[in-house]
Order: structure tokens, then C-alpha cells, then sequence
């Protein structure tokens, strides 16, 4: 006997759970397990979800920079928070994904190498350069009016989530059994992450464009266009290289995924700043 059918907003619900630290109730039937299609509802919500860190984030950088901390401390200070805000889960996933790259091995023992929790030297190395590279963009569009801060964020933190859509695309199989790749993979229509990147670019372009007027933009649409095609492209790839070296997909390459284009969209917008 089914039980009671998830509401309109049970995807966004797990999502705020499933990638952040605020709790959110989920109803699980009484082993425990989700309704149908709420996981893959979730995956779709992620960017929304993702926005929302972002301007917490913007937030964040823009009133430790008013307060008096130097931009590439504010910087340092908002990742570290954005990690918290995670429970370092897209860092985990990135920084494992990079040590299984790094394996060259068969998929079976970089499997064994991301599920082992350890971090080796291709996982040091991969953090140190996306974080690294993160903070120092949000040093650099600390400087920007804080307004254009926020919408920079907002649209970086959701970028990078929209990929999501696009690792777990219908006919990506699971590398391994179990975890949360298993759950989603293969569950998204093929669209469904470039409509989310379109409209992203669209929303960012139109916000910048109301925030700056009538002094002029502070970042150009075409800077807005070309900082989501590359994250787009970027996480295109990454979703390609690792299907062919593990397999399929897992919850560590939702996470890479997450940071690359995030990354991406931060560091492009940071020095395509105008003013």
C-alpha cells in the first residue's frame, strides 16, 4: 500500500537537507525510504538552493570587508563558511574525485580510492587551487558595489549546482551501488541543466543591469554570458572524463561539479569587473 503522495515542495525540502546545514523535515515512508521521484525533484531544486548560499555568502564577505577585514581575509573567512554552511560535502566530493582521477587506475580501484576517506597529495593539491582560487576572486569583487556582490554569489553558487543536473542526466548509470550517485543518476532530463544555466545568465544579467543603473554596468552581460558558458563546459567535461574513468557517476563528482563551476563563474566575474 503506497503511502500519502510528497507535496509540490517536498524536492525543495530535501534539497535544503540534503545540502545544507539548516534542517528541513522530509517524510519518508516507515522504513525510511523517500516517495518516488522526490531525490530527483531535489537535484532540480539544487541551484535554487545553492542562490540562496550565495547571497549569505555575498553577505558575509560584503560586512567583514566593512568592518574592517582585508578583502583575501573576508575572502578566506566566506569559504571556509560556505564549507560549514555544506558540511564540506561538494569540498569532500571534489577533493575525492581528484584523488581518484589522479589513481590512474582501473575504475574499480579509484572507486576503492574515493570511498577510503583519506586525502592524498592530487586531493591537497585540487583544494588548495579551487579554494585558493575562490577567495582570491571574492577579494578581488569585494570591491564591487555590494548589491553586484550579492547577484555575483548567488549566480556562481548556482551554476555550480545546475551542474548537478547535468552529471545525473538520463543515461548516466551509477558507478557503485548505494550512496546518494545511486539515488539520482540518470534521473534528469537532458535540458533540464542548460534551461537552469540560460535562465541563470538571464536572471544575473537583468539584476546587474537594475543594480547599476544609471551609473553603467559593473559587469558586462557578455562577462555574465561567458562566465556561465565556461562553467558549463567545464562541468560538461568533467561529467564526460569521470563517467569514462569510474563507470558512471557518484556523490563525490555532484560535488566536484558543484565547485568547478562555481569556481569558474567567481573567478571570471571577479576580473571582468569594470569598476
Amino acid at each position: 500500500m503506497s503511502g500519502p503522495r510528497p507535496g509540490p515542495l517536498a524536492g525543495l525540502a530535501l534539497a535544503v537537507s540534503w545540502l545544507t546545514v539548516v534542517p528541513a523535515r522530509v517524510r519518508t515512508s516507515g522504513d525510511g525510504a523517500l516517495p518516488d521521484g522526490v531525490a530527483a525533484a531535489a537535484l532540480r531544486w539544487a541551484p535554487l538552493v545553492g542562490a540562496g548560499l550565495g547571497v549569505a555568502g555575498g553577505a558575509l564577505l560584503t560586512g567583514l570587508v566593512a568592518a574592517g577585514v582585508s578583502p583575501l581575509v573576508a575572502g578566506l573567512l566566506t569559504v571556509g563558511a560556505g564549507a560549514l554552511a555544506t558540511r564540506g560535502m561538494h569540498v569532500d566530493g571534489i577533493a575525492d574525485t581528484a584523488d581518484g582521477l589522479g589513481s590512474y587506475g582501473p575504475p574499480e580501484r579509484a572507486l576503492r580510492i574515493m570511498a577510503d576517506g583519506g586525502a592524498g597529495p592530487f586531493a591537497v593539491v585540487t583544494l588548495l587551487v579551487v579554494l585558493g582560487a575562490r577567495a582570491a576572486a571574492l577579494a578581488q569583487l569585494a570591491s564591487a558595489p555590494p548589491t553586484v556582490v550579492l547577484v555575483v554569489c548567488a549566480l556562481a553558487a548556482a551554476t555550480g549546482r545546475a551542474g548537478f543536473c547535468w552529471v545525473a542526466r538520463r543515461g548516466t548509470p551509477a558507478a557503485r551501488p548505494g550512496g546518494l550517485g545511486a539515488t539520482v543518476a540518470g534521473s534528469q532530463p537532458v535540458w533540464v541543466a542548460p534551461l537552469w544555466w540560460v535562465g541563470l545568465a538571464a536572471a544575473a544579467t537583468g539584476a546587474l543591469a537594475a543594480a547599476t543603473r544609471p551609473a553603467g554596468p559593473v559587469v558586462t552581460t557578455a562577462a555574465v554570458l561567458g562566465a556561465v558558458l565556461l562553467a558549463a563546459l567545464l562541468v560538461v567535461g568533467l561529467a564526460r572524463h569521470t563517467r569514462r574513468r569510474f563507470g558512471g557517476m557518484s556523490g563525490d563528482v555532484l560535488g566536484a561539479a558543484c565547485e568547478v563551476g562555481g569556481t569558474a563563474v567567481l573567478v571570471v566575474l571577479a576580473a571582468a569587473l569594470t569598476g
